[in-house]
């Protein structure tokens, strides 16, 4: 492994390397959201190389930059600001830069934008901060002048640092039980020495001295392939197993044969609440923790990660999609653990499909990338040739579960049968069988992926809704937190009883169940159960999620309400029956992917019953139970329903066979915005295999206190989309105060 600590070991946060002007130019972009780099003076001596990480003046302040190479010489060299200062750090890679080119240019993000995503940490860009320690004197004086006699508290201290070497004082002084003044006293008369040292700790080696599990005849199969893939070049392996199959297990023994070959690892996991659970399966594997990455992590740890793991110390990084833009020094493997999650989806500010990015950031750095799931995006699915199409990526089955385990049944309740009680939303063959989980001293758990106490609050005497003033839709209850709350813009207000329209006292009424209300029917139901509710708004950060986890695991929840968070993961040994209360939330509405979301959802969270030697069952509470998502779930004919859902969108001539875009127009004022939306009409483009459709309201086309529009643009897969797109936008002069945001493979259509 290349060291890449800081090349002159020198002080200061960078090199001086003055202002003179130089017959060099070098193209730099700012981490800031511009579309292009710029042209700066280089500084003084050899230029910078393409990745070196500078300082650059914009406007009237200082940014930090990556150079891209060779400026450009459109501006003449006199009109041109001078490179600040360059940073004690080796450059980025060159297939890293590659990939901020190459993303920026496939998202049409600003190239500003991604280069601000590396250089998220500015305090990483400086030498990290020291620390003074003390050690004992080599050798240590024979004789002792009366002053410096070895007192019990100066013997404590000399004992301590026998044992351990070299400590900072507050350690010293909490260990061996003295002042801060005995320490400065040994110090002063030559008992102590002291240095100054980082006080970042070192990163722990994984070890590859542990055995990991007894793989089964498929695991091992799989592992075999991973492998021999290491170290090998770019290859891309769809790890398809059924829930409880083994996939980390198998992908350990690739992340193993990667760390012999003193390769870096990134692991990419869809929430942050998974990295609790996850990491305690990693440092048994391995004896460490890894190195960790995701928002939950404070300036400091984020600091040091960066550091860690541009000089090539962190060897195996797990993070949320945001560790994609990390700077690996020598990237061997890349794993995209829950692939077909939606959560990989960026939709805010630079947007972008982190798994896609991963396999582009892996075909550049010439590594193998593996995508784990139990139910594959359709986009994997049909990369695996399954479909008929060409083959990029080599599938992996793993067809059974671990340990003797079997899959859960999955039963359906036709709620137009057996509906609930009035006010109630547990069926009575739901009921009776938690019932008889809690009788034989088994888990159960509640799915209802809809936070909060109630979707929706209205008068019962005028109909009003309680509605968002900054956008088009429903205020949530929360009764926990006693607030309403715009689940798209974050809005909150005290809930009232009296209706703010027509006035009458005591009218408000709560309409359908969230997780909280849901609670409540348990409570009255199952007095004597212990429930606790898995969602974002309970279980906030990866250390809430260990606590959770360790809760249900040691037995004292008898039953989980979950959302979503419930079906990612997670290994409750003790847990044998899984409720989804409303089966068809995910299939309403216009949405591309509802049927393949529906479906992952629900195979993912019926997965979570039975994983161990109890067998397990899933009850799905519906009223279209002839629906096709609901007939392959009951029928276990998983690839028979994505076949279909390749069909119909293969008919539809819909992503993955053929390329979509949205742009997205947002304006605080709706005549501008109708203005921006004739410009586009007026420029709308004519090419062959090219369809535009809109602009049109957006379907939530008041957002965040500004009115929306959407264009849909969907082109054949031989068509360059971003071509034409910049074609386009490029030529139309929108008002001032009008945004457009474009989003490639959009997943929200709202």
């Amino acid at each position: 492994m290349a060291d890449h600590r800081n090349i002159d070991g020198g002080k200061g946060n960078m090199a001086d390397q003055g202002s003179l002007l130089s017959t060099a130019t070098l193209q730099i972009v700012p981490a800031v959201p511009l579309v292009n780099g710029f042209d700066y003076l280089a500084p003084p001596g050899d230029p910078p190389r393409r990745g070196s990480i500078v300082m650059v003046p914009l406007g009237q302040r200082l940014v930090p930059g990556i150079v891209l190479g060779p400026g450009s010489g459109e501006v003449p060299q006199h009109k041109l600001k001078a490179v600040t200062s360059v940073a004690r750090l080796a450059p980025l890679e060159p297939a890293f830069v590659d990939f901020i080119e190459k993303m920026a240019s496939w998202t049409m993000a600003p190239l500003g934008s991604i280069a601000k995503m590396v250089l998220s940490q500015p305090k990483a860009l400086l030498p990290p901060p020291l620390q003074t320690v003390y050690r004992l004197p080599d050798p240590l004086p024979d004789r002792l002048p009366d002053h410096t006699k070895l007192t019990k508290a100066r013997q404590r201290v000399v004992a301590l640092l026998q044992d351990v070497g070299s400590l900072p004082s507050p350690d010293i002084q909490k260990l061996a039980g003295v002042s801060g003044s005995v320490i400065t006293t040994m110090a002063q008369h030559g008992l102590l020495q002291s240095e100054q040292i980082a006080a970042d700790p070192p990163v722990m080696l994984p070890r590859l001295d542990i055995d990991g599990a007894e793989l089964t005849e498929d695991q091992e199969a799989a592992a075999v392939v991973l492998r021999a893939a290491i170290g090998n070049g770019y290859n891309a392996f769809l790890l398809d197993g059924v829930t409880g199959s083994g996939k980390t297990e198998v992908y350990f023994e690739a992340v193993r044969t990667a760390l012999a070959r003193d390769q870096q690892i990134l692991i990419l996991l869809p929430e942050i609440a998974l990295t609790a659970s996850w990491r305690d399966r990693f440092a048994l594997r391995f004896g460490v923790a890894p190195t960790e990455w995701h928002s939950d992590l404070g300036e400091a740890g984020k600091r040091r990660a960066w550091r860690a793991v541009h000089r090539g110390d962190a060897r195996v990084v797990v993070g949320a999609r945001s560790a994609l833009f990390l700077p690996f020094v020598s990237l061997g493997l890349i794993v995209v653990d829950e692939e077909h999650e939606h959560a990989f989806k960026q939709e805010d500010q630079v947007i972008y499909q982190a798994r896609d990015m991963a396999v582009l950031r892996a075909r550049l750095e010439g590594c193998p990338i593996v995508l784990a799931s139990a139910t594959p995006s359709l986009e994997s699915w049909v990369n695996t040739g399954m479909t008929g199409e060409p083959q990029r990526y080599q599938r992996l089955v793993l067809a059974h579960r671990v340990k003797a385990a079997t899959m859960p049944d999955i039963i359906g309740i036709d709620l137009r049968a057996t509906p609930p009680e009035r006010g109630r939303w547990l069926a009575p063959p739901l009921v009776e069988a938690v019932q008889a989980r809690l009788d034989a001293g088994e888990q159960s758990l509640l799915f209802l992926n809809r936070r909060g106490y109630a979707p929706l609050t209205l008068c019962g005497l005028c109909g009003d809704q309680v509605t968002c003033p900054n956008c088009d839709s429903w205020m949530v209850a929360h009764r926990l937190k006693g607030r309403m709350r715009c689940h798209y813009c974050g809005h909150e207000a005290r809930p009232t009883t009296n209706c703010q329209s027509c006035g009458g006292e005591d009218s408000m009424r709560a309409c359908g169940p969230g997780v909280e209300r849901l609670a409540e029917e348990v409570l009255l139901r199952f007095p004597d159960a212990r429930f606790a509710v898995l969602s974002s708004d309970t279980v906030t950060t990866p250390q809430a999620s260990e606590l959770f986890l360790k809760s249900v695991i040691d037995g004292e929840v008898d039953i989980i309400i979950g959302t979503q968070m419930a079906a990612k993961g997670h290994h409750f040994p003790n847990l044998t029956l899984v409720g989804i209360v409303d089966a068809d939330l995910g299939l309403a509405g216009g949405d591309l992917r509802a049927a393949e979301r529906s479906f992952q959802m629900m195979m993912q969270v019926a997965g979570r019953a039975g994983r161990e030697s109890r067998p397990g069952v899933a009850m799905l509470q519906t009223t279209q139970i002839a629906n096709p998502v609901m007939t392959a779930l009951l029928s276990g004919q998983r690839d028979a329903f994505l076949d279909s859902e390749v069909a119909a969108r293969q008919a539809a001539a819909m992503p993955p066979f053929s390329r979509l875009a949205a742009l997205i127009l947002s304006a605080p004022d709706e005549q501008r915005l109708h203005e921006a939306g004739r410009a586009l009409t007026l420029t709308k483009p004519h090419f062959e295999g090219v369809d535009i459709m809109g602009p049109t309201a957006a379907p939530l086309s008041f957002l965040r206190g500004k009115y929306r529009a959407r264009v849909l643009v969907r082109a054949k897969k031989t068509v360059d989309i971003q071509t034409v797109i910049r074609s386009w936008v490029g030529n139309v002069k929108l008002p001032s105060s009008v945004r457009l945001h474009i989003d490639i493979d959009p997943y929200s259509f709202l």
